[in-house]
């Protein structure tokens, strides 16, 4: 009996299982509110408004465990998605223009990483930077137009359906899936937990941290050119201002689901449940004919929210926050 009790105290402890709980009160009280809310296709539109979201943040989850982030994902996913569509729209084979895509964005990640490993520039300062050199190519590259008229074998990849269920929605569970298994149960991932909880350790006890740093990054480039693509698919065409504020919002969900700014905690399946429910707080102004513009300020004031809980939390743990590396041990392998 004892070993259940602590077996429910640890679940209900965990930051996924009160995100799941908020999650399940706010779709009952929505069905109240709004009816609408509990059909297909109001429950399709938040998955779809949440895929490209949750694959970037399955990224930006490994880099904050480890101590980092990426401003410049948004600006990745409108070059990812351009570049894509450019070469679908010249008569490129699909399959050649998705690669050239996701390309694109695992070499903007490489840059970040070397950048901030090689020269030493801090990771704020070198994506910030990198998030404006992008979107400035994405309107050279584009001539300040949107790309159209792509070919039909590169739209029905994001509007296809298998077994009813939108293709978008299939591929962002399987990221989510994937990053949840490879970060809590692979040796190679898990050593990003001991990165972002004392680096200088991490270095001694044989961890390749630069080259952890650069593969993460090209991961998270990866995946932003990843949703790019099924972006511009999906809508038909490669906006020039796809992605713009994308990075605060994957952030802000990544932090709600339990990551730290400060490194060494957080999990995929935390930052898909901030996502989940940053969308749904996003349905429900809409739903509830709140004025949109009160849009910015929920999600501003729900970051700001989760940073304090997160600093606060751990002053009154004294500093010393369980976290994932601590349960299951990682390897430097």
């Amino acid at each position: 009996m004892k070993r259940f009790t602590a077996a429910v105290n640890r679940l209900t402890s965990r930051r996924e299982f009160m995100l799941v709980y908020i999650i399940v009160l706010g779709v009952i009280g929505l069905s109240y509110a709004a009816p609408a809310f509990l059909t297909k296709s109001s429950a399709t539109a938040v998955l779809l408004s949440v895929c490209d979201q949750s694959m970037i943040a399955v990224g930006m989850t490994i880099l904050l465990v480890a101590g980092a982030f990426d401003l410049s994902v948004g600006s990745t996913l409108a070059l990812g998605g351009l570049v894509t569509a450019v070469f679908a729209s010249k008569g490129f084979a699909v399959p050649l223009a998705i690669g050239l895509g996701l390309a694109t964005g695992t070499l903007v990640g490489i840059i970040n990483g070397l950048i901030i490993t090689e020269i030493g520039i801090n990771a704020f300062i070198t994506t910030l930077g990198m998030m404006s050199v992008l979107r400035g190519l994405v309107l050279i590259i584009s001539g300040g137009q949107n790309v159209s008229d792509l070919p039909p074998a590169l739209t029905r990849f994001g509007q296809g359906t298998v077994a009813g269920v939108q293709f978008p929605i299939l591929v962002a569970l399987v990221v989510v899936a994937l990053g949840h298994f490879l970060l809590g149960r692979t040796r190679f991932f898990r050593q990003n937990y001991y990165m972002g909880g004392n680096e200088k350790a991490a270095v001694l006890s044989g961890i390749d941290v630069k080259r952890m740093t650069v593969f993460n990054f090209a991961l998270v480039g990866f995946l932003a050119a990843l949703a790019g693509v099924i972006v511009t698919a999906r809508l038909g065409s490669a906006s020039t201002t796809a992605g713009k504020g994308l990075e605060l919002r994957v952030i802000s969900a990544v932090i709600i689901g339990g990551a730290s700014l400060q490194g060494g905690e957080g999990t995929v399946f935390g930052a898909f449940l901030g996502t989940l429910l940053m969308s749904i707080i996003i349905s429900s102004i809409n739903l509830l004919g709140v004025d949109l513009n009160w849009v910015d300020f929920v999600l501003g004031a729900a970051l700001l929210l989760a940073v304090m809980a997160d600093v606060l939390g751990k002053r009154t743990a004294g500093g010393e926050a369980p976290s994932p590396a601590a349960e299951g041990g990682a390897s430097s392998g």
